[in-house]
């Protein structure tokens, strides 16, 4: 919660279609039970999709004031917003607010059902994916059911900070691009050369001084098809329909 008081909501400038805008604007019905969650398939990657994350950690901050704090009887809260690291941990989080660490998912087998199952299993409401060709990926109806159930709304963004044909605009802040440099330099999992890259890509990102990323807006059936870009079932999806074939 250390960005609580550094930052508010009103530190970020939203445009969707061109027009200013809210973040309800781009995900409507907004509230603080959502959960958002962010597939990450590279090193780096879940910094393109910060300054969604950033401004949404403060509007839901807003709806806890005044009583947010460390004091007894005061609500001490982070949002339920995950990464889902796909194949192996890609970088570090914790200064996005990314907090306990469990919510940093590293799903190990890149495999459409395999991901979708750790979105399900954390309940995610608004769903946020890479900017790749939509695939033809094997579900389970039950986990593809599930999803398509609970999901509201999803972006596609990019691990650059810019997507083609780009509907949505989120202009950050200092405060919340110096937590996203402090998250890179603290990832250990990142090379010296690598970490340098991120660096200099996030500087590249400012318009007039400010960090602006943009995003898409999709449809929740469309992101689904854009968790991989694999299409082979892994070990343990096929051990699934071992166990189905076996039923029938």
């Amino acid at each position: 919660m250390h960005t609580v008081n550094a930052m508010s909501y009103q530190d970020f400038d939203f445009e969707l279609n061109g027009s200013k805008a809210l973040l309800e604007d781009i995900f409507p019905g907004f509230n603080e039970y959502d959960r958002i969650g962010v597939v990450v398939r590279e090193a780096g990657g879940g910094t393109g999709s910060s300054a969604l994350l950033m401004s949404a950690l403060t509007r839901f901050y807003d709806f806890f004031r005044p009583n947010l704090g460390v004091e007894p009887g005061a609500q001490f809260i982070y949002p339920e917003f995950f990464i889902f690291h796909v194949g192996k941990k890609h970088m570090t989080h914790y200064w996005m607010d990314i907090w306990p660490p469990h919510k940093e998912v590293v799903v190990k087998e890149d495999d459409p059902e395999q991901i979708l199952e750790a979105i399900n299993d954390r309940g995610i409401t608004r769903l946020l994916v890479e900017d790749i060709a939509p695939s033809q990926p094997i579900f389970l109806r039950e986990t593809l059911n599930s999803a398509k159930h609970r999901i509201v709304s999803a972006l596609a963004y990019s691990p650059t900070g810019r997507v083609k044909n780009s509907d949505v605009k989120i202009t950050s802040c200092e405060e919340a691009e110096k937590n996203v440099l402090d998250s890179i330099k603290i990832s250990e999992n990142l090379s010296k050369e690598l970490l340098y890259e991120l660096l200099e890509r996030r500087e590249l990102l400012k318009v007039n001084g400010r960090v602006t990323e943009t995003y898409r807006r999709i449809e929740v059936e469309e992101a689904l098809h854009m968790l991989t870009e694999n299409t082979e079932p892994s070990a343990t999806t096929r051990s699934y329909f071992a166990l189905l074939e076996m039923e029938v």
